[in-house]
């Protein structure tokens, strides 16, 4: 299967056992040990909670590769190599993500493309979406609109949704519902998208099952970062979770 030439037509591409068995028992063995040892250190806009108080609804953990020389190692092997391929050009690695909807807690993920929080010219990146529980429509499967990457940058907005701070306020077009794919997935399952693939995901309506995953973003050597307004957003936003009680 040619991964770039789907990509390149649809925005984003599936790649099946993209880690196998004994590599999924790694990661989930570094994983339980960097919840455990890592998180509690970890700086607090690195890690995001449904509930503060609760340590058992842990949303996200961001930059896990700058943290665990495992995490850091596996960032640039498997998944850098994809990267390139698919985007055709050398990359930087990014970061390195854990996520997670909690059973009947995980709410919706708004309609977004990534390349409106990374700031790029051009907008020259992908991320890639891991799954390591069964992913599907019960439990709030990634949803994308197949082509949305050809047609540029749409409105964004704030909303309320912990992690995905900024969603298409114009979103719900004929041309979304007509193109939208829903992705189930297997642990081991990649999905990989460009950074201007529309996509969002229902809330975790299972009242038993998780939805964790691993994310990694890359972006190529040809873009450039306005690392000012970068940083600017990612303080307003580190202060505004603070005070929301999520970090």
């Amino acid at each position: 299967m040619n991964h770039k030439a789907t990509f390149d037509q649809d925005g984003f591409v599936s790649v099946p056992r993209f880690c196998d068995a004994a590599e999924l028992q790694a990661l989930e063995a570094a994983l339980a040990r960097f919840i455990a040892e890592r998180v509690p250190a970890l700086p607090v806009e690195h890690v995001f909670y449904e509930d503060k108080a609760n340590l058992g609804t842990l949303k996200q953990i961001q930059r896990m590769h700058e943290h665990d020389d495992f995490f850091g190692e596996f960032f640039e092997g498997k998944p850098k190599r994809l990267a390139e391929e698919i985007l055709g050009e050398k990359v930087v690695g990014k970061n390195l993500q854990y996520f997670n909807k909690p059973p009947a807690l995980g709410l919706a993920t708004p309609p977004h493309q990534d390349g409106f929080y990374f700031m790029l010219e051009p907008c020259r990146a992908l991320t890639m979406w891991m799954a390591l529980d069964v992913v599907d429509e019960e439990n709030g499967c990634v949803r994308y609109v197949r082509h949305s990457h050809t047609r540029g940058m749409r409105p964004h907005g704030r909303t309320e949704t912990l992690g995905f701070s900024q969603g298409i306020t114009d979103f719900g077009q004929a041309v979304d519902a007509r193109d939208e794919v829903a992705c189930s997935a297997r642990p081991g399952d990649l999905l990989a998208h460009h950074g201007l693939t529309i996509h969002r995901a229902d809330a975790n309506a299972s009242a038993t099952r998780t939805r964790r995953a691993l994310g990694f973003i890359f972006y190529g050597e040809s873009a450039r970062e306005d690392l000012a307004a970068h940083k600017a957003y990612q303080a307003k936003l580190a202060t505004e979770m603070e005070v929301a009680g999520k970090i």
